[in-house]
């Protein structure tokens, strides 16, 4: 995660703070300091702090779940809004993902609980919402912070904790992509009503708002393409028909091969056949403004370009073509003899048929490209 300083690891799972969490805390001391002082201020700074540990244990919650169920989190990433646990996948039965939502909130239960039998019988009930009021005991407030928690994460707007829940109850009776797909449409609308909300109340809750948006679509369109390439091989839906370059081809010669093809990624294939690259347009125009035209593509192509075999499962491509970042993926024959290509706007086509056609057949997405 960029900007992200790691503080530690807990076996596999990075523990990761990012730096607005930091410049969140000078804010925190300035705005204690304004309304009392020094002293105020750090006690506002260590509420926060207390109150993220908390947060984390939350996270790690969904971590241990995740882990009973063969589930790896590398990292997770403490943000002035809240901790994100990075799993590398969800459960796929509905059961086990019910469990791994819940875990983070049944944590802060927890921690309420026993900050409540430590408070015993003499505090004011009341108190607990008076989180901000610099007369109540940290005690009180971490308690009042941890049942506000519990309730705002079971708020049934994915991809929230109750989000999760509500997709999990859902796939228990629907296929998991509908399920999905209808979490989050319920998650974008309660986002919709958080960001107006925002508007004239808090501004923090317009950033959720927009964050819990935002990762709404994302993850409802990973599940979609997911579906999409339930099934299907690497063979099904790659590019067959493309033009290459050879190593010793210029800038020059690939901007012919722009102009004649409606390609935007260009392999660079050896005399044997195999990858040794990928040159894209953008990188061809601005080493032919740099550079010149007579430039060697070898010099200025993407190296290192992964390659799948033909006959590989199509959801580990795609999965490939988001983790590595890279143009393309090339598509091998069992000599290593590139044969195919699969790009994002390979994969942005595959998801709109699947919507078009969900009667697909086995071969419904091979194109030229």
């Amino acid at each position: 995660m960029p900007w992200s300083l790691t503080i530690g690891r807990l076996g596999e799972t990075a523990i990761r703070i990012h730096v607005t969490f930091l410049l969140f805390l000078v804010w925190i001391w300035a705005a204690y300091y304004r309304m009392g002082g020094a002293d105020a201020a750090w006690q506002g700074v260590l509420f926060v702090a207390l109150l993220f540990a908390c947060v984390l244990l939350h996270e790690l919650g969904h971590v241990f779940a995740a882990r009973h169920y063969g589930v790896k989190t590398p990292d997770i990433t403490l943000w002035p809004f809240g901790g994100i646990a990075s799993l590398e996948r969800m459960p796929e039965k509905p059961s086990e993902e019910l469990v791994v939502a819940i875990a983070g909130p049944l944590v802060n239960v927890a921690i309420a609980a026993v900050l409540l039998l430590i408070l015993g019988a003499g505090f004011k009930v009341d108190d607990l919402s008076k989180i901000e009021d610099p007369g109540t005991s940290m005690l009180v407030k971490l308690a009042g912070a941890n049942i506000f928690l519990v309730v705002f994460n079971l708020i049934p707007a994915f991809p929230m904790d109750g989000g999760r829940v509500l997709r999990a109850l859902l796939a228990m009776n629907m296929g998991f992509g509908r399920a999905t797909a209808m979490a989050a449409s319920i998650g974008q609308a309660i986002a919709i009503g958080l960001g107006l909300l925002g508007i004239f109340t808090n501004p923090m809750l317009m950033i959720i708002g927009v964050f819990v948006f935002l990762a709404a679509s994302g993850e409802a369109g990973q599940v979609q393409l997911k579906e999409a390439s339930r099934g299907l091989s690497v063979a099904d839906a790659m590019i067959t028909h493309f033009e290459t370059l050879g190593p010793t081809a210029t800038v020059d010669d690939a901007a012919d091969a722009l102009i004649r093809s409606t390609q935007k990624e260009f392999p660079i294939v050896d005399g044997g056949g195999h990858l040794r690259g990928v040159l894209t347009r953008d990188a061809m125009i601005h080493a032919m403004k740099d550079e010149g035209p007579q430039t060697p593509v070898i010099q200025v192509m993407q190296k290192d370009v992964p390659t799948v075999e033909a006959r590989a499962r199509l959801d580990s491509a795609l999965k490939l073509i988001t983790t590595a970042q890279v143009p393309a993926v090339g598509v091998v024959d069992g000599d290593g003899r590139l044969v195919g290509l699969l790009t994002p706007e390979n994969v942005g086509e595959l998801m709109m048929i699947h919507a078009a056609r969900p009667e697909r057949g086995p071969n419904l997405f091979r194109r030229a490209g």
